[in-house]
C-alpha cells in the first residue's frame, strides 16, 4: 500500500495532508525516513511513526452491498430486516454503514469498520459524488438549469449545484455532492414530480458491481479502495 494511503486510511487525514508530513520528513518507517509519498508500506510487518508516534494500523473491513428494496440502514429494526442483517455473521461485528439509503431505495452501499473512511466520505466539506438513477411521475420544470444552479426545496434550503441527465419519460441520472435527508426525493419534488424508484450506482470512483445480485454482499478490492475519492 501507498504510505499516504495508509497514512490517510488510518490517521483520518487526507492524502494532500499526508504527503505534506512526508515532505516535512515527519514520517519514519521502520525508523528510516520516508521521502516520497509514492513509498509503499506492509502495515502488517512494518511499523510507521508519525512525529515519533506509532500509527496503529488494524485489517480494516469495506463492504460492498446491493440493498434490496424492503431493509432499512439501521443497526436494530423491531418491525423490519436491516442491512445488516444481509451480511454473514463472522463479517458484521463493528461494521457501519457508510451513510444510508431509504428503505424503498436500492443500490449501493458500504459497510465497514473503519470510522475515517466513514468520516472521509461522508463529511460534508469533501462533497463526495453520489450517482443515482431515478424513476419518477410528474413534469419536471427545467431540471437540467435548476439542478446546475442548486435546487431550492419546499423549506428554503438550498442545495449544492448537481447535475440531471433525462434518460427517457420519467427517467434520470442525478450526480449529487452531499447527502441530505431524503435530499433526492425534495430536489425531484421541488422541479414537479414524484419519485417513484430510487437507485443508487455509484460513492465517489466507485460503482455499483453489476454482478452483485440484490441483497448480496462482498469485501471490496484494494484497487476499489483505492477508487474511493474521499481522500484526495
Amino acid at each position: 500500500m501507498r504510505i499516504d494511503r495508509f497514512l490517510a486510511h488510518h490517521m483520518g487525514v487526507t492524502r494532500k495532508e499526508a504527503s505534506l508530513l512526508i515532505r516535512r520528513r515527519r514520517v519514519s518507517c521502520d525508523d528510516v525516513a520516508v521521502r516520497t509519498a509514492a513509498s509503499h508500506v506492509d502495515p502488517a510487518t512494518q511499523v510507521v511513526r508519525v512525529n515519533g508516534e506509532v500509527v496503529a494500523w488494524h485489517a480494516r473491513r469495506v463492504l460492498m452491498l446491493h440493498k434490496p428494496a424492503g431493509v432499512v440502514t439501521a443497526n436494530h429494526d423491531e418491525h423490519d430486516r436491516t442491512v445488516f442483517d444481509l451480511v454473514p455473521p463472522d463479517l458484521r461485528r463493528d461494521l457501519v454503514a457508510v451513510g444510508r439509503l431509504d428503505k424503498d431505495a436500492t443500490g449501493l452501499l458500504l459497510l465497514t469498520d473503519d470510522g475515517a473512511l466513514v468520516h472521509a466520505l461522508t463529511h460534508p466539506k469533501r462533497g463526495i459524488e453520489k450517482v443515482y438513477e431515478v424513476t419518477y411521475e410528474g413534469t419536471l420544470v427545467d431540471p437540467e438549469a435548476r439542478f446546475a444552479a442548486g435546487v431550492t426545496l419546499a423549506d428554503g434550503t438550498r442545495c449544492r449545484p448537481a447535475s440531471f441527465e433525462a434518460l427517457a419519460p420519467g427517467r434520470c441520472r442525478l450526480v449529487v455532492h452531499e447527502g441530505r435527508y431524503h435530499q433526492v426525493k425534495r430536489m425531484i419534488a421541488a422541479c414537479g414530480g414524484h419519485v417513484t424508484e430510487l437507485h443508487r450506482a455509484a460513492v465517489g470512483g466507485l460503482r455499483l458491481d453489476p454482478e452483485l445480485a440484490p441483497g448480496a454482499v462482498r469485501p471490496l478490492t484494494d484497487a476499489e479502495i483505492d477508487a474511493l475519492d474521499g481522500r484526495d
